[in-house]
């Protein structure tokens, strides 16, 4: 098993601060691609992003579903908010944390989307078709914005794992390809190569 299918992995990841996954500002795919007016948001794996309050502010209701203790408290914190808690739920506006394993999480149809900027390249190859399952198990159709990551597997190990285009289209055959740009971090030049693609569900 690949050590980031644990949830030993993303609390050490968390506690020692390694998370360069996580954006100073709202993605920029995102905010381009984003075609939904209102309705419920379902956001795995969606550590302190940014991204959760945009979508709010955009009007969604908004449900992050997220392992890590200190990333939700982060998320709060970063925005100046004093959530209210009852149980593993933090709450604040439009906005909800539930914290824990996203596959305990359990509300059949209970969201109109998904927006999935960093949960499916999070996951090893092995896992990816299960969180698909669980994730359409909780959708009342199958609709949002994901962002996968492409390069050469090969050259590093994830996460963030490469997604390739046959593989997002195998899990999701309803997306859509709308904008696919290169990484321009020093971090991934070595690998020559790195897309960041959206894709329409």
């Amino acid at each position: 098993m690949h050590p980031a299918a644990t949830p030993a992995f993303w609390h050490e990841r968390w506690t020692s601060n390694q998370i360069g996954f996580h954006q100073a500002t709202t993605n920029e795919l995102l905010s381009r691609h984003w075609h939904l007016d209102r309705g419920r948001v379902i956001v795995p794996l969606c550590g302190a992003s940014r991204d959760l309050a945009w979508l709010a502010a955009r009007g969604h209701e908004v449900v992050g579903v997220e392992l890590s203790e200190l990333a939700c408290a982060r998320f709060f914190e970063e925005h100046g908010l004093l959530p209210e808690r009852e149980g593993n739920r933090w709450r604040a506006g439009a906005v909800t944390l539930v914290q824990g394993d996203f596959f305990a999480f359990s509300e059949p149809g209970a969201f109109d989307a998904l927006y999935d900027r960093a949960a499916l390249i999070a996951l090893p190859p092995g896992v990816r078709p299960r969180y698909v399952d669980h994730l359409r198990h909780l959708l009342r159709a199958p609709r949002g914005l994901l962002i996968s990551f492409e390069y050469d597997q090969q050259k590093r190990d994830g996460p963030p794992f490469a997604v390739m285009a046959s593989e997002v289209r195998a899990l999701w055959p309803e997306a859509v390809e709308v904008e696919r740009r290169p990484v321009d971090e020093e971090r991934w030049r070595e690998l020559g190569g790195v897309s960041e693609v959206a894709w329409r569900i």
